[in-house]
């Protein structure tokens, strides 16, 4: 009776969660019995096709009856036929285990030491040059391995790592974090991109300090080379007056070489018109680059490999 007041508030309409939770908990075990007595519609060789007793697949059979409140099968002995509702279920049954079976296949085929994938994230200032070329480099030894590439600002990054949705990431500032483990491979120097009319754009050398009462453009609060520009302007004894915000270091160039601004930039894979990158002498300009990745979690072949080879770059990273 007890058994019978479950299983009918486990099936009431109300969609509440912990039902649902319990539901599933409870008949996932059995999905792969069920299809195969309803495959050979013998319980005796279904048993002995899936190697498990028959006593066991018997009493399996029974309980997801009772679970579900429905009968699924109509029994003569050994054999059996699907009610109604058991052609029902096993539609979805089906579907439910090929889905399974799938996400197995995948997940196998992510970890293989020879063709799995890796979940790579990197700064956007990054993606014009440096990681094609360490993506060409690692593959010469590992053709086969898959990437996954996910460009956005640092800290959108991290989280990235944290949630499961990336593997490894290059970023900067390098993260100094409990749950995350980060290493520093190389150093960038910044640059201050004046227009090609600009007042200091005939000095190779610059002072930041001289650009105190320029406009700046800068990426948005949150992303690294933000938070750089805006402590070396701070150590060069003053606050930016910051005129435009963007997401990509190309397009503030491209606002510098309008006359909209000044920006502390990473060097262009590409030289660009309409600009000059004059070497700040100080405070001294630079990014570091480190990788992190999630404190504990174990990796697959191609990311172990991956790894290795990023931290084999340490002091070599960034194209010369």
């Amino acid at each position: 009776m007890v058994h019978q007041q479950r299983s009918r508030t486990r099936l009431s309409p109300s969609g509440d969660t912990e039902d649902t939770a319990d539901m599933v908990r409870l008949l996932a075990p059995r999905l792969a019995y069920f299809a195969g007595v309803a495959r050979t519609e013998h319980v005796t060789r279904a048993a002995q096709e899936m190697d498990v007793p028959q006593s066991t697949l018997s009493r399996a059979m029974v309980r997801l009856e009772q679970d579900l409140g429905v009968d699924l099968f109509a029994r003569r002995g050994r054999t059996v036929s699907l009610t109604p509702a058991g052609r029902t279920f096993l539609t979805s049954v089906e579907r439910a285990l090929a889905e399974i079976e799938r996400a197995a296949d995948e997940v196998r085929a992510d970890a293989d030491p020879t063709a799995g994938k890796v979940a790579f994230g990197f700064l956007h200032t990054m993606g014009a040059e440096t990681v094609p070329g360490l993506l060409h480099a690692f593959r010469a030894d590992h053709p086969r391995v898959r990437f996954s590439l996910v460009q956005n600002y640092g800290e959108a990054m991290l989280e990235g790592l944290r949630a499961g949705e990336l593997d490894l990431c290059l970023t900067s500032p390098v993260p100094d974090a409990p749950d995350l483990v980060a290493r520093r491979l190389d150093e960038q120097k910044l640059r201050l991109v004046v227009p090609a009319d600009h007042r200091l754009a005939a000095r190779r050398r610059v002072r930041l300090a001289e650009a105190a009462d320029e406009a700046f453009v800068t990426l948005e609060p949150g992303y690294g080379l933000r938070r750089i520009t805006d402590d070396l302007c701070t150590e060069a004894g003053f606050r930016p007056r910051v005129a435009f915000e963007g997401e990509e270091a190309e397009t503030l160039r491209g606002l510098v070489a309008a006359g909209l601004g000044v920006a502390l930039l990473p060097p262009p894979a590409v030289a660009r018109p309409g600009v000059v990158e004059l070497t700040v002498t100080a405070p001294r300009a630079a990014r570091e680059i480190g990788v992190a990745w999630l404190e504990g979690r174990p990796d697959t072949p191609p990311v172990a490999a991956f790894k290795k080879f990023l931290l084999s770059r340490r002091g070599n990273l960034l194209p010369s």
